[in-house]
């Protein structure tokens, strides 16, 4: 049994209160979210500031894709170890759609090289932006990378994907919380958008942007690149958006479809130097 203090006379052990921003509990919790959300704003924005980043040319694409080797050497395996059909069909999928991460890789090492011979390392250069994770993304940093030049990643944090690929630049590497502070930085520093081959979050981003280029909601002049006319022209019909008079005719003139690195690396560059010069 607790003996029973007399308070008269007694002075409790002094406790020294924690500061509201190092309370880790408290900053967990939902009251603390709009400071979570500003913390996905400014801390990146430091970044941005001090590492001098100002211009970028954003790849979006599946996290699933693999390069040709790579693909190649699954799908070898999965034969060799006699796979369910399953599972070498997959394989035959990955190495049939690994052009697009080899493409991806010659793209991003092309506009690096060009963007360290034309401005160096001046606050004018691009620097290569991905979500930060595999497939699609890796290839944007790995292109970089290859080329000796920075690259920006924007990973989000899930609970089915790996972490950030290591091509990416340290100082330049990022981890979100919240997907739309993500694409707040993905959209705020493009000067053009590569959008290859992807799924359920290739189509958001890629409606984002677009929605908010058609409102005028972001008034610079940002290229879009429809990398791979062949698979894009038969997942998305635009076309039929337009017969519907759901959209214009001249909303299809916010993307251009571009089937090699070269040709793509030639738009992107006219069009950066033409607007953003």
């Amino acid at each position: 049994m607790k003996k029973k203090i007399d308070r008269r006379h007694h002075v409790p052990e002094r406790v020294v209160p924690e500061k509201a921003y190092k309370n880790g509990h408290f900053l967990s919790s939902v009251s603390a979210r709009p400071l979570r959300i500003l913390a996905e704003y400014f801390e990146p924005l430091q970044r941005f500031q001090k590492y001098r980043v100002r211009n970028t040319i954003v790849f979006f694409g599946s996290a699933r894709l693999m390069s040709s080797v790579d693909a190649t050497q699954m799908l070898k395996e999965r034969e060799q170890s006699k796979a369910s059909k399953a599972q070498v069909l997959e394989a035959k999928k990955m190495v049939k759609m690994a052009k697009y991460y080899d493409d991806a890789v010659e793209l991003s090492r092309l506009l690096t090289v060009w963007s360290k011979q034309t401005f160096g390392n001046s606050k004018k250069r691009y620097l290569i932006c991905t979500g930060g994770g595999p497939g699609i993304m890796e290839a944007g940093n790995r292109g970089a990378y290859i080329a000796e030049g920075e690259s920006v990643g924007l990973s989000i944090s899930l609970p089915f994907e790996a972490n950030a690929n290591p091509f990416i630049t340290p100082e330049l590497n990022f981890e979100f919380h919240y997907f739309f502070t993500r694409k707040y930085w993905f959209s705020y520093l493009a000067k053009a958008l590569v959008i290859f081959p992807g799924g359920f979050g290739t189509l958001d981003e890629l409606a984002e942007v677009l929605t908010l280029l058609q409102t005028k909601k972001i008034k610079k002049n940002i290229p879009i690149v429809m990398y791979g006319s062949s698979f894009w022209n038969k997942v998305i019909n635009m076309q039929a958006l337009v017969d519907h008079g759901t959209i214009s005719q001249k909303d299809l003139d916010l993307m251009t479809f571009c089937d090699t690195p070269k040709q793509a690396f030639d738009f992107i560059k006219k069009q950066v130097r033409k607007y953003h010069d």
